[in-house]
């Protein structure tokens, strides 16, 4: 299973929730104002870097570009368009709302 996650960590609770009950070796994908949860230094990094010790989490390379972002959380994993691709068909896809 594929857990995505496109809503700000600053704005709703979605990532919160879903680093909570996401099963190990579920990858989880951070795309739109999603990518905002992979930075560095920002107050849901402790919550991040824990989780990443059960599952893979990814951000979308184009929307942290596109946010000017590039202080990313140790071992956050960049994918482009053709990776997202790739994940969403070797997964099952969960939008994390």
């Amino acid at each position: 299973m594929l857990f995505t996650v496109n809503k700000s960590p600053f704005i709703t609770g979605n990532l919160k929730s879903c680093l909570r009950y996401v099963a190990k070796c579920c990858p989880i994908l951070l795309y739109e104002d999603g990518v905002y949860g992979a930075v560095a230094g920002s107050t849901v990094e402790p919550m991040v870097k824990e989780a990443m010790k059960n599952v893979t989490i990814y951000a979308l390379k184009e929307d942290v570009n596109a946010r000017g972002l590039n202080n990313l959380i140790e071992g956050i994993k960049l994918v482009d368009y053709d990776g997202f691709v790739d994940l969403v068909a070797e997964h099952n896809v969960c939008p994390w709302i």
